[in-house]
């Protein structure tokens, strides 16, 4: 029996990780991996360096993204496993939603400079150099500077959705999301599903419209997610004829309760799952 475990969905300092994706490598290793996904937030500026680390330890790394979109006024994310991370369509389109996700910035800066804090972008590049600023990074700083207390805090009083510093993001539908990872060659997955608390008609109703672009995949396995998800997922999944997907949505320090390959502690994806997203015609007793 193959044993191998995977975890399609990590997150590297390129977007708002805690971990570098050579880092990554290192604890996919430890966590005895035999393949990862770097899965940045509309970005894949990390997949060279990951693959490169990932290589010298012997495990293989799935070039992938995490976009940001919208449907019936919910965020939905949709990840892109296997692309081709120099197709320039992809780069041209993620300049322009780093662009849009900058100006965003600049105005919630503003907002929380109003509130008496003292938060500007140069401060926040100097704390973060290399990373492609989210409001992670602006509730990180909030904290380290002794402003807030924790995480949960910054998002439930500032800047999570409906509150006084939040600034909507512009985005893409899910099916131009899926078009243009389709574009760039890569499988097109609906990420985390439960997270959107959605009614099974609206869910389905996602499903469909994603069906229209010829979505491949749903993400059936995820760290959070109680039994009853799991199976609720992977029905769906098999009504409609979706291959599945599973990672741990890994953060570092970020989430630190969720690790990568394990997350809570009970996650586990299976390589027969990689096995046939990578080959859809194979039969796979899993789903």
């Amino acid at each position: 029996m193959d044993t191998r475990k995977i975890d399609l969905h990590v997150h590297s300092t390129e977007s708002d990780g805690t971990f570098t994706p050579e880092e990554l490598a290192v604890e996919a290793k430890n966590q005895g991996l035999s393949a990862f996904a770097l899965t940045d937030h509309d970005t894949v500026d990390g997949v060279k360096q990951a693959r490169k680390a990932a290589e010298k330890l012997g495990i293989e790394l799935i070039p992938g993204v995490e976009l940001s979109t919208e449907y019936k006024k919910k965020e939905v994310h949709i990840v892109g496993l296997f692309l081709d991370e120099d197709n320039p369509a992809l780069l041209s389109h993620l300049a322009e939603f780093r662009d849009n996700r900058d100006n965003r910035n600049e105005k919630m800066y503003r907002l929380l400079q109003q509130e008496g804090f003292d938060i500007t972008e140069k401060a926040l590049r100097e704390c973060f150099p290399d990373a492609v600023l989210t409001r992670a990074h602006i509730a990180r700083f909030l904290i380290d500077k002794g402003y807030v207390k924790d995480i949960p805090t910054v998002f439930e009083k500032y800047i999570g959705e409906g509150c006084r510093c939040y600034v909507p993001r512009a985005k893409v539908t899910p099916m131009e999301g899926i078009r243009l990872i389709h574009v760039a060659g890569g499988k097109a997955i609906i990420a985390h599903p439960i997270l959107y608390h959605m009614s099974d008609a609206t869910l389905r109703n996602l499903i469909l419209d994603c069906k229209k672009e010829c979505v491949d995949g749903i993400e059936a396995v995820y760290s959070t997610y109680q039994p009853g998800d799991e199976r609720y997922i992977k029905a769906l999944a098999k009504e409609y004829g979706l291959l599945l997907s599973g990672g741990s949505d890994f953060h570092g320090t970020n989430k630190p309760m969720i690790k990568m390959g394990v997350g809570l502690g009970h996650l586990y994806v299976p390589y027969e799952i990689l096995d046939k997203l990578r080959n859809p015609e194979t039969v796979s007793a899993f789903q």
